[in-house]
């Protein structure tokens, strides 16, 4: 005769698993959430059907950029040289320094994101230098080269195309949101179903173990930050259209925006809950609390205090979650 158990295993209530599923879910989502109900109630025509195409525009540079800065963070690096090089694609694209045609100026942005990109990857892989020192070095000595450029010739107008281009819509939507997209779905794609992918989980996880497994981990470490730098180049180009004219502040803010954006996605250095979908939601998050703090008449210093909290507020969030 088999024995009977004592007791029964206890079921988990459907409130517990609901909690857990919350809890799992990166916070973009819930903070998204919460801004569309206050937004709903307070000011609902940023829900408009005219505005939210708009305020996705807006966030499709910072969707880019943290594209970039997520691949380098779930292999445990951090890219914060994209200002920098944001403002030198600015400058080379409207300046007239260089005589050179437009296809060229772009030819020679895409160059110069390929070579920042080789100089963080050799410098960090090689040197075994801090990934934040040198990238945040590279953008000093790129703005500085800027801004001794710009003494003898003044940034100017962005070329047509590029103004053109960020103001047509098609089937309603702005194209910087459809580059946005286009550049999205390969990169979850990558991350998902390519070696690559699967060689950056396993460096993200254990870097040791990945080395001594055989796995080219320096070089998806070096992979990673071109790749990143060329996304910079992009974001670049959007930045321009979207101000019609080169500026020597274009973009300042950008890293540090991907890097809170990146956290409060899902992606730590080396773990990611989000893949590339928590990373997204948290830019167009960003973007779109900056429009309703905007509507409520907070000027630029109190966006710049909230800028600097909720950076405090993803770092204070990847402790935790270290610990």
């Amino acid at each position: 005769m088999s024995a009977v158990p004592l007791t029964r295993p206890v079921a988990m209530p459907s409130w517990r698993k609901a909690l857990g599923w919350l809890a799992d879910l990166p916070p973009a989502y819930v903070a998204l959430f919460i801004l569309l109900v206050l937004a709903a109630f307070m000011r609902p025509q940023l829900l408009s059907a005219m505005l939210l195409p708009l305020i996705a525009r807006q966030a499709a540079p910072l969707g880019l950029a943290v594209i970039g800065q997520s691949l380098v963070m779930r292999a445990r690096s951090i890219d914060l040289s994209s200002g920098g090089v944001i403002v030198a694609v600015a400058y080379l694209l409207t300046s007239g320094y260089f005589p050179l045609s437009t296809g060229m100026a772009v030819g020679l942005c895409v160059l110069l994101g390929l070579v920042v990109g080789a100089l963080n990857g050799v410098l960090i892989v090689r040197t075994r230098a801090s990934a934040m020192i040198v990238t945040l070095a590279m953008s000093m000595i790129l703005t500085g080269c800027v801004v001794a450029l710009s003494q003898f010739r003044a940034p100017g107008d962005a070329p047509e195309f590029l103004t053109e281009l960020v103001r047509q819509r098609v089937l309603g939507w702005p194209v910087p949101v459809l580059i946005w997209l286009v550049a999205l779905v390969p990169a979850a794609l990558l991350l998902r179903y390519t070696v690559f992918g699967r060689a950056l989980d396993a460096v993200g996880s254990n870097p040791q173990a990945a080395a001594l497994s055989g796995l080219p981990h320096l070089r998806v470490v070096f992979v990673g930050h071109v790749v990143s730098a060329l996304i910079s180049v992009a974001c670049g180009f959007v930045l321009v259209g979207f101000v019609g004219k080169g500026s020597i502040t274009l973009g300042q803010d950008l890293a540090l925006n991907s890097l809170a954006a990146a956290i409060l996605g899902g992606v730590t250095f080396g773990r990611s809950k989000g893949g590339m979908a928590g990373p997204a939601v948290a830019a167009f998050m960003l973007t779109f609390l900056f429009n309703f703090l905007t509507s409520l008449g907070l000027g630029e210093p109190g966006r710049l205090m909230l800028q600097g909290a909720i950076i405090a507020v993803a770092a204070l969030a990847y402790s935790l979650k270290t610990r």
